[in-house]
């Protein structure tokens, strides 16, 4: 069993406190400088910004859905920059009452923006009082009872709601319904994470050639975020043990050491997939039963070690659960064969 914190897992990701720095000096601040990845996204938004300034309006409300540490917080900031405006961010979890989301939308001033994170967590009373915001720029709510009741209208400043999900299932459709622009982030490519691991080696002054770059790309599980910590902390074991150079010999037996291993998994990932074969015979598994199994939480296996391993292809999900692929046994060096997925069962989505 995995009894490691969620929050110290090196391939996690989540932000996490060592990651302040990242937060400081490596995010890009222009979408000029965010050049790298998610390119589609991009050219949409230099066309919304430009022609919202262009008629003197507020952006559009925006949604972010995809893995965390792809880039959707970053984006938020750009924007804002982008746009002129200010910037106010807050999370889904922490508005937990309607008090708390009029306090936040009474203090915008005309164009500012608001960042939600994890907007999937809002209740749903809280989260009704968004609508008319939305469309209306005006806060509608009800006073006194029954007879005696009448709704009160607030009005607010425009303002442009940006929206970041890791679970865009879990958001109800009159929400979803009213963001103009919505877009899903997904994995970079090795290629991709190599030019934003040398860039934040340049950022960092950290020694790293080109090879040792691959081997960290290779290693992030398509994440810019992982990719920049996994760099910091090779940088610790290279100036212990290599006169600070990062080459790929270092890289490799520093990840080693870290448990990382050449396909980017790390101990959790790996008994997810040993726990499936073992215990369940490849699958069909329930994702109940195998957070039991592994004495973990249900959110991380499905927030943060199922999207990569769906990505990668070592876990397919049918109708009747998980199931683990003939790449998974392969990689495992288990000598036997994967069961086939019942007939009729393709492959299933993963909301997330």
């Amino acid at each position: 069993m995995d009894d490691t914190p969620k929050r110290e897992r090196i391939i996690s990701g989540h932000q996490q406190e060592d990651d302040l720095d990242e937060v400081l000096s490596l995010r890009p601040r222009t979408l000029e400088e965010y050049n790298v990845g998610q390119d589609r996204l991009i050219r949409q938004l230099q066309i919304a910004i430009h022609a919202a300034q262009g008629r003197g309006e507020c952006l559009e409300h925006l949604l972010f859905d995809g893995p965390p540490g792809l880039g959707k917080t970053t984006l938020a900031y750009i924007i804002a920059r982008e746009m002129s405006a200010e910037m106010h961010r807050t999370s889904g979890p922490s508005l937990e009452r309607a008090a708390d989301l009029v306090g936040v939308l009474t203090n915008l001033r005309s164009g500012d923006v608001l960042f939600i994170d994890e907007i999937h967590r809002i209740p749903r009373p809280v989260e009704e009082y968004l609508y008319s915001a939305m469309e209306d720029f005006q806060i509608d709510f009800v006073v006194d009872r029954g007879p005696y009741a009448k709704t009160i209208s607030l009005r607010i400043e425009p303002f442009t709601l940006i929206g970041a999900t890791t679970r865009s299932g879990m958001l109800t459709a009159p929400l979803r319904e009213r963001f103009g622009i919505f877009h899903h982030l997904d994995f970079y490519s090795p290629e991709q994470l190599k030019q934003i691991v040398l860039r934040s080696a340049q950022i960092l002054q950290i020694p790293l050639d080109e090879l040792g770059a691959e081997v960290l790309s290779c290693r992030s599980r398509g994440t810019p975020r992982i990719v920049n910590r996994l760099l910091r902390r090779v940088r610790d074991y290279a100036q212990v043990v290599a006169e600070g150079v990062i080459t790929a010999e270092v890289a490799s037996a520093a990840l080693e050491q870290m448990g990382v291993d050449e396909r980017g998994l790390d101990p959790l990932d790996r008994k997810y997939l040993q726990a499936m074969i073992d215990y369940y015979a490849g699958g069909p598994a329930g994702l109940n039963a195998l957070a039991a199994t592994l004495s973990e939480d249900q959110d991380t296996l499905q927030d943060v070690v199922e999207p990569f391993l769906l990505k990668l292809g070592f876990v397919i999900r049918t109708a009747r659960g998980r199931m683990a692929t003939q790449v998974a046994y392969d990689h495992l060096r288990v000598a036997k064969k994967a069961p086939e997925p019942p007939a009729g069962q393709e492959n299933l989505a993963l909301e997330i």
